[in-house]
């Protein structure tokens, strides 16, 4: 038989374990519905960043 010091300690794992997968479900949801958007807003960073190294010149200091 468990003791009690057992059950507890089997307990507070299994509520962690449950904690862990909500945390992960809702993670999951949040990314599929922001996945759009944040693949828009990298993508729009990612343009201004190559346009404004087209207008500096396009020569880099690192190159140089």
């Amino acid at each position: 038989m468990l003791t009690v010091k057992k059950k507890r300690k089997a307990q507070s794992l299994v509520e962690y374990g449950l904690i862990l997968a909500l945390v992960s479900v809702v993670a999951i949801a949040v990314l599929q519905i922001m996945g759009t958007q944040i693949r828009q807003t990298v993508a729009n960073i990612n343009t201004k960043l190559q346009n404004a190294n087209a207008y500096s010149g396009s020569s880099s200091a690192l190159t140089n």
